[in-house]
């Protein structure tokens, strides 16, 4: 599966085509599933987040930018996303508080280093500096906002997006021609 056929088959969406749609699932959603899985547990849910995902991108294909992610990862983030949302709106605690994301992103990256792609994440991350790779533990793997992140870490928010922006560009530099 190629970027640049990840990317053509977006631009094909964000001007309407639904056969490009269906080749878009088609390669792509035995990924996002996984991702939706292993964040909700419950099939029928990351069934249902994974048919949001691919409602969002139908509808924000347009908005796609290939200079700040690759498709996959744009749309493993909207899965992602939705999944976490629905994890938070389906599992509350008895007197109604929602359960820690602390619960779900041990959870999320016990599952995600058992695969390969996560001997290269871990690598990439270890060479960032240990604020930046916490910012981006906190972000990425538990699913706390930036504000969240920058008030657990006692920064202005401004100073948390600017650390993980340039955090983001590094992965990126690392990961280069590593498949995700």
């Amino acid at each position: 599966m190629s970027e640049q056929l990840l990317h053509d088959l977006l631009q094909q969406i964000a001007e309407g085509d639904q056969a490009a749609l269906s080749s878009l699932y088609r390669r792509t959603s035995a990924k996002l599933f996984g991702i939706c899985l292993m964040i909700c547990k419950d099939r029928m849910i990351a069934e249902d987040v994974l048919q949001s995902a691919y409602v969002k991108i139908w509808n924000k294909a347009r908005y796609y930018n290939p200079e700040k992610a690759s498709p996959i990862s744009w749309m493993a983030a909207i899965a992602r996303n939705g999944s976490i949302d629905a994890v938070r709106k389906t599992m509350r605690l008895a007197d109604g508080e929602e359960l820690q994301d602390t619960m779900l992103a041990k959870d999320a990256v016990a599952a995600m280093e058992q695969s390969d792609d996560a001997r290269h994440i871990r690598r990439c991350l270890a060479h960032l500096e240990a604020d930046r790779g916490a910012a981006i533990r906190s972000a990425y793997f538990e699913g706390l906002s930036y504000s969240q992140v920058a008030e657990r870490m006692n920064v202005p928010l401004g100073t948390m997006k600017s650390w993980i922006r340039r955090a983001m560009a590094q992965l990126r530099q690392c990961l280069d021609g590593v498949r995700i």
